[in-house]
């Protein structure tokens, strides 16, 4: 019953990234096919690295609120997985149906990925805090830079796709927790 809850809040969350994305999308095309991995990195890291400020301080002076900061985080990574499918040197525009078509085949893969996490974790994320997503993701980030820093390289991590999908799901746990 708590999967079915979940799966629900899941979809709801993402559901709010990918309206966003779509009209960024409608807005801008896919500009963000410039991007590196280490740029998409970068993206989050400064997105995390705000909301991480605006919970220490207790303030903020720019309009984004912190569920908009983890809907671009979630939305960078689904970003950072595509270009990594399709190679960060084709930089064409794609269009609109193919963009969401890989959007939402990221996001189906996280979902799954979640899943069977919470099958063997039992949703222990319930009881983390909003600022534990927050370290988590900016721990991502940094082993993300460590890997292209090692030309994609590990001896025994996982690789840079295994961690935007937990950076995803980090930033989609604590937009369901924020409700």
């Amino acid at each position: 019953m708590a999967q079915v809850n979940t799966d629900l809040q899941y979809d709801n969350a993402v559901n709010k990234c990918r309206e966003i994305f779509f009209k960024k999308t409608k807005d801008y095309g896919t500009s963000w096919r410039v991007y590196r991995t280490i740029s998409i990195a970068d993206q989050i890291y400064i997105k995390a690295k705000r909301i991480r400020n605006i919970q220490e301080k207790g303030t903020q002076k720019i309009d984004d609120d912190i569920e908009a900061e983890f809907c671009g985080i979630v939305n960078y990574a689904v970003i950072g997985l595509i270009q990594l499918d399709i190679h960060d040197d084709e930089m064409e525009e794609l269009p609109l149906d193919e963009t969401l078509n890989f959007y939402d085949e990221k996001i189906h893969a996280a979902k799954t990925l979640m899943q069977n996490k919470n099958h063997d974790y039992g949703e222990a994320w319930r009881e983390m805090s909003q600022q534990s997503f927050v370290d988590l993701i900016l721990v991502k980030v940094l082993r993300i830079k460590q890997i292209v820093q090692n030309e994609g390289k590990t001896l025994v991590s996982e690789g840079i796709d295994s961690n935007f999908y937990d950076i995803l799901n980090y930033a989609v746990f604590a937009l369901i927790l924020s409700e």
